[in-house]
């Protein structure tokens, strides 16, 4: 690329390419509406954990634009950047488009031939300390080649964590949630903090997707919503449904868990939020802020920042991330837990 600076590929949700690069505040290079990606530049460094709206982090390389069907494979090895020598993983990737996803069968068929030569090269290991090689395929004719830092970006394939739906599930917001926990925890943090017989609160709970989620991992759970659970949340032991207002309910007692999808403004939200933490009423929460249509940067500066001032003044040690996360739409997951001292 030429540049001293680093040009960096960034995938996000379709529609969120400017709310991606004004959360950078790089020089935005490429970011059509609704593709899914966006190219910068201009920032020494980003920090994939401290991005909301950025699925992937990459650094760019360079870029094919003649691929044709008699030989994609030698003008994608000449594409290849000498630096890093070596690769741990190899990700062939598509835009999470409608257009995106009418390549994933090609991209399945390719793969393994540019593995192969990329082995026989000595350019791919299994190694998962090396840094991964990224080529997106925004079209058949056009490809980005890129890589990854295993510590700087998601170490998952186009930076969606695949979760499974259960078939007695009240609803698919049970998804998000175990999208949630993949994201935010990793093995050993889902061991520690997610056992059997941990006690959480849902507040907004009905139909009880994220309440179910919380059973299935053992725990038991307080679910607060005037509307009714649906299937077997409504009868399961452990789930204790209370008709309350999600909004003025609070625990006897401190729980290991607060989870919250209520539909409320992000600063109403934030503010339920820092009122049960400061209150030691619980450990760990996962919550969503709804975003408004326009200027959802700023109303999610403003809901975490007034977390932070209110936990910081207060000398309260945690740990804070939010991400939009691939079963999000207007909104964004945020984890908030207490750090140790």
């Amino acid at each position: 690329m030429g540049n001293t600076l680093p040009t960096w590929l960034v995938y996000c949700r379709p529609g969120f390419e400017r709310d991606c690069a004004e959360e950078t505040q790089a020089k935005v290079i490429e970011a059509a509406e609704n593709s899914g990606f966006l190219i910068l530049q201009g920032k020494a460094k980003l920090a994939y954990r401290q991005l909301t709206f950025a699925r992937q982090l990459l650094t760019l390389h360079g870029e094919v634009n003649d691929l044709t069907e008699r030989d994609r494979l030698t003008p994608l090895l000449a594409a290849i950047p000498e630096a890093p020598a070596q690769f741990g993983a190899l990700y062939l990737e598509v835009p999470d488009t409608n257009d995106g996803k009418t390549l994933s069968g090609f991209t399945k068929r390719f793969q393994p031939l540019l593995e192969q030569a990329l082995r026989e090269n000595s350019r791919l290991l299994d190694d998962p300390t090396l840094p991964r090689l990224h080529i997106l395929f925004p079209s058949e004719s056009r490809a980005l080649t890129a890589s990854s830092d295993p510590r700087n970006s998601n170490n998952v394939p186009n930076g969606i964590h695949r979760v499974s739906m259960a078939s007695d599930a009240p609803s698919r917001s049970y998804l998000k949630l175990a999208e949630a926990f993949e994201v935010f925890l990793d093995r050993k943090e889902q061991a520690l903090w997610l056992k059997p017989q941990m006690t959480a609160v849902d507040l907004g709970a009905a139909p009880g997707g994220w309440t179910w989620q919380l059973v299935q991992r053992g725990l038991q759970v307080t679910a607060v919503d005037n509307g009714p659970l649906k299937g077997a949340a409504a009868s399961h032991p452990a789930i204790r449904h209370l008709r309350q207002d999600g909004v003025k309910f609070r625990p006897q007692r401190p729980v290991d868990w607060l989870v919250c999808d209520m539909v409320e403004q992000p600063q109403r939200v934030a503010a339920l939020m820092t009122e049960w933490f400061v209150g030691g009423l619980t450990s760990h929460a996962i919550f969503n802020l709804k975003l408004p249509m326009k200027k959802r940067v700023v109303a999610l500066r403003t809901a975490l920042e007034f977390l932070r001032t209110a936990l910081n003044a207060r000398g309260i040690r945690y740990r804070l991330e939010a991400k939009q996360l691939s079963h999000d739409r207007e909104e964004v997951t945020v984890f908030l837990t207490r750090a140790k001292k």
